[in-house]
């Protein structure tokens, strides 16, 4: 499509983005998410400090993201692992 304006707000701050059409509603739910995030851990922690909250907020996403790519690492491992069974079984059984 194409690109268009928008102004997303995290943390009580305003940023302008240009950003494209297909991506605006996934951006502003991650901004959503943030703001959430951001809300929960004000709540639960003694932490005022905007940019000490953020910093939470990207460490906690940071950390879930790393723990999603390893697993899927071992998902693709173990898939390949499986093919390669599958195949090797394929292999012999056409030999005879």
């Amino acid at each position: 499509m194409g690109d268009i304006s928008i102004k997303i707000n995290i943390a009580d701050r305003v940023y302008p983005l240009r950003v494209d059409t297909e991506e605006e509603e996934v951006i502003r739910y991650a901004a959503k998410l943030i703001n959430e995030k951001i809300k929960e851990l004000q709540d639960n922690y003694a932490v005022r400090d905007k940019q000490d909250l953020l910093s939470m907020c990207v460490l906690q996403y940071a950390t879930g993201m790393i723990k999603a790519e390893k697993n899927a690492q071992q998902q693709d491992v173990g898939l390949e692992k499986s093919i390669h069974e599958l195949d090797n079984i394929l292999t012999d059984f056409f030999k005879k």
